[in-house]
This record gives C-alpha cells, structure tokens and sequence, in this order.
C-alpha cells in the first residue's frame, strides 16, 4: 500500500471480486480500504489461497489493468529498500511515474519489424582499452561482464556507451543506461540513436514532463524498446531481459536521490545487476573510492588504455605551485592568475584556438569583505554573508536578500569592499579586459552552453557547464583550486580531482599544441593523480586512507537527523549490531541534530533492518516528531 509509514512496510492480502478478476493482474494498480480510508496500492501477486487465519476484505478498485509494475522492478525495489533503512513504497513512487490515463488509452502504434542490429566493431572505438574489446564480446555474447572503464581526454564517451548498448541488442537483450544531467541525455541520445537506429531505445528523463514521461515508460514496460537511458529517474525503468546496466560519471551529485530512501543510482544499478545478472559498466574520466571498490573486491574488472596511449592522447599540465614554477615566477604562490596559466591562455588564442578557464563559483563576487581590516562583510539583519550581484549593483545579502547600501564595518567602520571569492562573471569580466577584441562566453547556472565554435575565444565555465569546443580547447585553466580542496567535504579530493579531468578532457592532445594550467600546488596527490592522468591511482589511495578511517565505502554509515529526544528515541528503539559505533551528535539546521552510526560492511544489512524496525516502532505509536534516516549519505560533514 502507498502509507508513508514504516510499521505497514509489507503485504497485505485482500480478496480479489468475480467482476476484476481480469482486471486483477500482478503490477496493476488498485485502491483498497484500509483503517476504514481508501489507500493506493500496487498488485504485487495473485495465489489461491490467503495464510491469514482472519477475515479478509475485498479489492475496492483496479485504477488499471496495465501491469506497470513488473516483477523485476518489484524485486529490486524491496532490495533498495532494505539496503537504504526505507519503505517499499517510498522505492515505488521513484521507480514508477505517476498515471496519465490520456497516454494509457492511446492505441499503440503498428510496429515495424526491426531490422537486426549489428554487433559494433570491438576494435574499432574501445581499441585504445587492451580489456575493452573483450568486453563488448562478451555482451555479444549473452554474458554478464562488469567493468569499471576510465576514459581518455578527448574520448567520446558517449559513443563508448552506444557502442556497449549495440553490443547487449544485438545479443538479445536490453540496456538500462543512467547519466547526470540532461546535456549529457542529449549528448547519449544521438549517440544511441545512431547505433540503433530509429525505434529501439526512449529517454526517461523527469524534465520530460508527465505526458511524455509516461510514454516513454510505458513503451518500455512494454517491450516495444530495448533500451531506456536517461537520468536518474531511470534508475529502475522497466525493460524486458535486461542485460547491461550502466552509469557515466557516478560520482556527480546528481546521481543522488534527495527524496526518500534517498538512494544513489549507482548502488541502484548495481543492486539491479547482481540480482538479475546482468553486465555492469561504472565509466567517467576520474574514478570514486566506491567504483575502486569494486576492482579491489573482484567483482568488477579495470577497463584502462596502457601508459604509451595515455601519453599520447593527453594533454601538457602543469601546475603553477611547484618549485621551478615558484622560482620563475614568486607571484605564482598567491596570484590568482599566474603568468604560466596568462602565457598559456595567450599562446592558444594566438594559434586561433579557443581557451576554457573553469571557475568554482558563480556570479559576481559571491563573498566580499572590509578593504581595510579584512573582516569578512556580513548583512546587519540576518549575519548572512554580503556579494556584489555586478560591479555597478550594491551589495545584497546571499540569505535574506536585503540590500546593504549603506554597509559599515562593525570592525572598523570603514566602508570600502573587497573580493573574497571571485565568480565567474568577474573573471569574465577581468580576462575581457586582459584580451581585447577576444570573444568572452560564460557557461553556468544562468545559461549553460553545449557547444561552442572553434577559433579563439574565451570561454568561463563553472564545473559542470564546459562546454565542448569543435577540436578541442587549445587551452584550459583550472583557477581557485583552493575553493575545491578546501571543502570540509569527506570527498573535497575526489569531487577536485573530478571536476579537473571533465575539463581538462577537453583540451587537445599535447601533440596538437593542448595544454592545461591548474593552479594548485603539483604535490598535492589530486595534482598528482591530474599530472599523470592516473585516477585509478588516486583512487586506490584514497580507498586506503578510508579504510584506516572508517569511512564509506570501506565501513557502512548511517545518518540519524532529527530533533535530540526523537533521535535519541529512535537509537534506544534500534537494536544495533554488535560492533556498531555511534558517533555524535553534532549541529544540524535549526533546533535538530545529527548522530552517525558505522558498523563493518558485512552487518550493513542489520543495520538497515535495526533502523526501520525502530522507525516502524515510532510510527506505530505515533511518535510527533519525524526522524530522517540516510544510509551512507554523500555529506558526512
């Protein structure tokens, strides 16, 4: 039944009338009444026989015959929801849209016989991989392969995953495959549909909108495609004798569901792929501790081109912090942009190539502060920290909005600002005047680019927003490292190291006058991991570093937030695995506060079961004041 409440997270038997029967499938949905209102459910089996020793009450409605919920998906829902401390039916609500009775009752239209889909040339695109052309074969094949693939700069990745897509058609089978963002949809979309062909594959995207959303989901409950991509919603769409999974660049925030059980795709897909035993293909220019994982554990194999191909297909980075930079130019430490990233920039403009600098904050100057004394400027009503929206606005506070025109330094009393952080708009700004008569474009929240023309051009991205240049950058600059490294963020590092090799994987090959400038000290290990383009390297190192901490994905972790009493009452409730350890609490927003529990990762099924349990016991006594349960949350911090 859709009840958001834990102690009624099960099934529950009714009687199916003489005049439904037909109606009745498994996956339909119905309304029954239940605690004398009437409730949503999903039909999840027909038996002949009840073990309920009680009297039993009959099905109300069937909303639909169509059996939107298929077996498969019913199965990894439950497996998602026991893994993540959730309901069944909060798992149902993410993987099934909601009804649009107007799509429902369209005829479908007379399908074509599709033609064959020929298997892809595995020596053709994934010859740089000495693994991947095996893989390929072996999704040919029938069989079930996991790779966890890191790509090249300049790779087409999307082409990749075509490529893997034709490869599990053509043997028989279907494709699930799940991106960040909808550029990247976009991007897979014409390479998928190039592979295929017309007909034989549907985005599921939740910016589609419910009409069309719904479409593409019923063609593939279905069996009218074999393939479904798209973002996360279509983590657990429905598609008939799955045989490849997929994930492009799985440590993107995106790729994490913000409502309840709060799952990431990629442990859904991997939970998807173990129980139906399917192929498995985890890709992305960096690599997280969590795919690493799965190398080291054997459950996925390592797809990487040898040293010579890396080489070759990479451009020149080069820090702007390490000795010999320092010593040719002692500015380098602490300007913002040193003369190594400016000659670079101007080298590349001069070869008629255009320059990406990638900036990690939007607007204008998003944090300013006393010119006199330094003191950080902050709003006289809410304490919330003051920006300048442009360089002729009045400061205005990022929280409450208010307009502080008349701002004095309680420090000081001195009226003049200066930038804290510099945005994107302003570096725009500053390198339009440092390059006259250049052409300055800006990708970011505002208006994010998909491409931009060859020829020299300046163009400022935050991460994220780089937009792909016809041949590639013949420059690209990481500024402001600090902003990255500097997160209180268990994966300040990792999301860095990321964020760089999505840029830096734009710029041409060395060999074709490519080069990258990261401002940033070369010692430090995620320059280090940058300057080789080595991220499985980086990646084993900081699984170690985890493991001798105790943090995901070494050890499982839950986050217990809510008011102190109801947290409390929930972890008293909760029968702990032996070896749990509970840590905290620390501040949370507002009045509530945090308590974390970590416990090995071979009782993380315990763990999830003790939470719920003592969820459902709160709910089940009708406890005021709600508790949210994460397990293994993004932000530990």
């Amino acid at each position: 039944m859709d009840v958001p409440l834990a102690h009624l997270d099960r099934p529950f038997d009714y009687l199916v009338p003489a005049e439904l029967d037909a109606q009745a499938v498994p996956g339909a949905r119905v309304k029954v009444r239940f605690a004398g209102q009437l409730v949503d459910g999903w039909l999840l089996e027909r038996a002949d026989d009840s073990g309920h020793t009680g009297r039993l009450a009959y099905l109300e409605k069937v909303v639909s015959p169509e059996p939107v919920l298929s077996p498969e998906v019913a199965r990894l829902a439950r497996a998602v929801a026991d893994r993540y401390a959730g309901s069944l039916a909060d798992v149902l609500r993410l993987a099934v849209p909601p009804r649009h009775a107007r799509v429902e009752k369209e005829a479908p239209a007379a399908p074509e016989p599709p033609a064959p889909v020929p298997a892809p040339d595995p020596d053709r695109g994934w010859s740089a991989y000495p693994a991947g052309p095996a893989y390929l074969r072996a999704l040919a094949d029938g069989r079930a392969p996991r790779a966890v693939w890191s790509a090249l700069p300049g790779e087409d990745w999307a082409a990749r995953y075509a490529d893997a897509v034709a490869a599990t058609v053509a043997g028989g089978r279907g494709a699930v495959v799940v991106v960040a963002d909808n550029r990247d949809l976009d991007r897979l979309d014409a390479a998928v549909g190039a592979a295929l062909g017309p007909g034989r594959h549907v985005c599921l995207s939740a910016a589609l909108g419910p009409a069309r959303r719904y479409r593409a989901f019923l063609a593939a409950r279905r069996g009218d495609v074999p393939v479904v991509i798209g973002t996360r919603a279509a983590m657990f769409a429905p598609v008939e004798r799955l045989g490849l999974v997929a994930v492009w660049d799985d440590g993107d925030d995106l790729h994490a569901e913000p409502r309840a059980p709060y799952p990431h795709a990629r442990e859904v897909l991997l939970t998807r792929a173990q129980l139906a035993e399917t192929g498995a293909l985890v890709g992305g220019y960096a690599r997280t501790a969590e795919a690493q994982l799965l190398v080291e554990t054997g459950w996925a194999r390592e797809v990487v081109a040898d040293r010579a191909t890396v080489r070759a297909r990479t451009p020149a980075i080069a820090p702007t912090g390490d000795d010999p930079q320092l010593a040719r130019d002692p500015g380098a430490a602490t300007a913002r942009l040193p003369s190594l990233a400016w000659t670079a920039a101007r080298d590349a403009l001069r070869a008629d190539a255009p320059v990406l600098v990638q900036v990690p904050r939007r607007g204008y100057l998003p944090s300013v502060s006393c010119a006199d004394c330094r003191t950080p400027a902050r709003c006289p009503h809410c304490a919330g920290p003051l920006a300048l929206p442009s360089a002729t606005a009045a400061p205005a506070c990022r929280w409450c909005g208010r307009v502080a025109a008349a701002y004095a330094c309680p420090e000081c009393g001195g009226r003049r600002l200066r930038a804290a952080v510099t945005g994107a708009r302003r570096t725009a700004e500053e390198l339009g005047r440092a390059f006259p008569g250049v052409p300055v474009r800006t990708s970011g929240r505002d208006e994010v680019l998909a491409a931009v023309p060859g020829g020299a051009g300046l163009v400022i991205a935050t991460p994220g927003a780089e937009p792909v240049a016809d041949g590639g950058y013949g420059a690209v600059l990481l500024l402001d490292s600090w902003a990255l490294l500097t997160r209180a963020d268990l994966r300040a590092g990792e999301e860095a190291l990321r964020r760089w090799m999505a840029a830096a994987a734009l710029a041409r090959p060395a060999g074709d006058g490519g080069r990258v400038v990261v401002v940033a000290d070369g010692a430090l290990a995620p320059v280090q991991a940058l300057l080789r383009w080595d991220a499985g390297w980086f990646a084993a190192r900081e699984l170690a570093e985890r493991r001798e901490l105790g943090f995901p994905p070494a050890v499982r972790m839950a986050s217990v937030t809510g008011l102190p009493a109801a947290v409390a009452d929930l972890l008293d409730e909760a029968r702990l695995p032996e070896g749990a350890e509970v840590l905290g609490p620390v501040p949370a927003d507002g009045e509530r506060e945090r308590m974390l529990v970590r416990v090995p990762r071979a009782r993380a099924a315990a763990l999830a079961g003790a939470l719920h349990a003592a969820a459902g016991s709160r709910s089940a006594r009708k406890a005021a004041d709600p508790v949210r349960l994460q397990v293994d949350p993004l932000d530990l911090f």
